[in-house]
């Protein structure tokens, strides 16, 4: 079961496709979207060639599922670093101003 701290970290958006690389040949690739979803990475895809669209999918879902720790929370990032308390510059107050003079 997931923790908190895991559930908290963003999810990734990460795609299953399949490629037809010649006729009757079919191969598995997973992407990942940017944080905006406007671009997309490969990040893995398969060694081999398969007979019909439904094994390479097939193929590609099982190596994806093997990437995530706990599958009823998907594929997390991990969490992200603790921000830092800004610097208040001797004022007593700040609401973030001022806390990008140089």
């Amino acid at each position: 079961m997931s923790t908190k701290r895991e559930i908290d970290a963003p999810l990734r958006r990460i795609a299953v496709y399949v490629d037809e690389p010649e006729p009757g040949w079919f191969s598995w690739a997973l992407a990942e979207a940017d944080e905006g979803a406007t671009n997309w990475a490969q990040i893995e895809s398969s060694d081999e060639w398969m007979g019909t669209y439904k094994e390479a999918m097939a193929a590609g879902l099982l190596v994806l599922q093997q990437m995530i720790n706990d599958l009823d929370s998907g594929p997390r990032n991990k969490p992200p670093a603790s921000a830092k308390k800004p610097s208040n510059f001797g004022f007593g107050f700040g609401f973030g101003f001022g806390t990008n003079l140089p």
